[in-house]
């Protein structure tokens, strides 16, 4: 593959914006390339500036469920676009868009919609802690809910990738007030209550992570943290932003069977579009302004353009079950096909699926704690990346997220990817 054009963009980016891109990850550091800019994308592939084809796993971080340019959407987008681009005013597809999310999710009786999962989840630390009259949070090691300051230590995503536990900016008197806890270890919670007996406003949490690497909140945890919140007056917020409709259509509720108090939510519900939302119970959700006193607001919340295109996504996997269908029979094809590779050849690496959401740990035993993804083997997923690069596979460029299907991927792409993998972890391995 050549990248010239690519390489030459790159250059130019690097002097007009910092690392030459708008979202740390997309700068490819980590695994020791430059980014290929992307020019157009249809179906289950990419396109960059140097017309190379790539098949692509990466699905806009998650939100292409349906597949890059799906005319369903795109149809969706221009229908709207002609109607004008955006008013600062009411719209009747807010409150449609609105209404569906309610009627999916369990607990979700109010919503109120923003224009990104970072601003959802800022939101609803607000609202719990004005609910609650306390200023204390819990969050988790590798949970990443946005780079808003209180939530930003110990994160998962672009954080941990670029080593930066804590960002430089982020007053300390605000993280004084940010308690981490250890993902999947409910020990760890209860001695952090009893340490802040009724100053704890909310548990924040990925009940699935997916920017530590895909890592599933267990029952006993999940469960453990709904028990730990109502004895003690605390808010449970789930960061949907990754799993919400991707998971399943209610979240990671319809895994989990856990009701948080609020939820945020981003990525699909805007079919790609820039978007999110918080919602929760009517009683909590009814404080915020001009309802109650916790103030909020957006000019361009509730764009005219993203409820559109949220609309008829949510709608088309309302009305289509068999997306999820087809991506739990796409995803269990493809590990069951991967560790069968890895068994024959007694590989070090473990695989964590949820639908269609999955990750390659470089590592020789199960994943299930921060701890365990911290010791896994980064230089390996580096060059495992690089092979599946120049195969023409564009994976995340780091451990610490997630292989996103979606319905257009193909047999025939799982069976290359299959091949290609074979092929890279061989070479790695220096097996034959």
């Amino acid at each position: 593959m050549k990248h010239n054009n690519s390489e030459k963009i790159f250059k130019t980016a690097q002097e007009k914006m910092p690392g030459g891109v708008n979202s740390p990850v997309r700068a490819f550091q980590n695994v020791g390339v430059n980014p290929p800019f992307i020019k157009r994308a249809d179906k289950a592939y990419v396109y960059d500036e140097d017309d190379n084809k790539y098949l692509d796993f990466i699905s806009s971080w998650g939100p292409m469920i349906l597949g890059h340019n799906h005319p369903l959407l795109r149809d969706s987008l221009n229908e709207a676009s002609v109607l004008g681009l955006s008013y600062g005013l009411p719209t009747k597809i807010e409150v449609e868009l609105a209404d569906l999310m309610i009627d999916a999710y369990p607990g979700l009786e109010m919503v109120r919609m923003v224009n990104s999962g970072t601003e959802a989840t800022m939101s609803a630390i607000r609202v719990a802690r004005g609910a609650t009259n306390r200023d204390k949070i819990i969050k988790f090691e590798g949970n990443y809910h946005g780079h808003n300051d209180s939530l930003l230590v110990s994160s998962g995503s672009g954080m941990l990738t670029y080593n930066v536990p804590t960002s430089p900016g982020v007053p300390n008197d605000i993280i004084k007030n940010t308690l981490v806890c250890e993902y999947n270890n409910l020990a760890s919670v209860e001695k952090c209550i009893e340490k802040y007996p009724d100053e704890i406003a909310a548990i924040i949490v990925e009940p699935i992570a997916g920017n530590m690497g895909l890592v599933k909140g267990s029952d006993e945890f999940l469960s453990g943290l709904r028990r730990l919140c109502d004895e003690n007056g605390i808010l449970l917020i789930f960061d949907e932003v990754i799993s919400g409709f991707r998971a399943s259509y209610q979240g990671s509720t319809a895994i989990n069977h856990i009701t948080p108090d609020l939820a945020c939510f981003g990525k699909i519900i805007g079919g790609g579009m820039p978007i999110g939302a918080y919602g929760g119970k009517k009683a909590i959700m009814e404080q915020v302004a001009p309802a109650g006193p916790i103030y909020q607001a957006g000019t361009l919340s509730g764009n005219p353009l993203a409820m559109h295109v949220g609309k008829t996504m949510l709608t088309y996997l309302r009305d289509h079950p068999e997306v999820y269908d087809d991506l739990e029979t796409k995803g269990a094809y493809l590990v069951e096909n991967l560790e069968t590779i890895i068994k024959e050849f007694n590989l070090p690496i473990q695989i964590n699926r949820c639908g269609s959401l999955m990750t390659i740990f470089f590592n020789d035993k199960a994943v299930n704690y921060f701890k365990d993804v911290q010791n896994c083997d980064f230089k390996a997923y580096e060059q495992f990346f690089k092979l599946m690069y120049e195969r023409n596979i564009l994976l995340s460029p780091s451990q610490y997220e997630c292989l996103f299907l979606n319905i257009m991927h193909t047999k025939d792409d799982l069976d290359y990817f299959i091949k290609a993998f074979k092929e890279s972890v061989m070479e790695i391995y220096h097996v034959s």
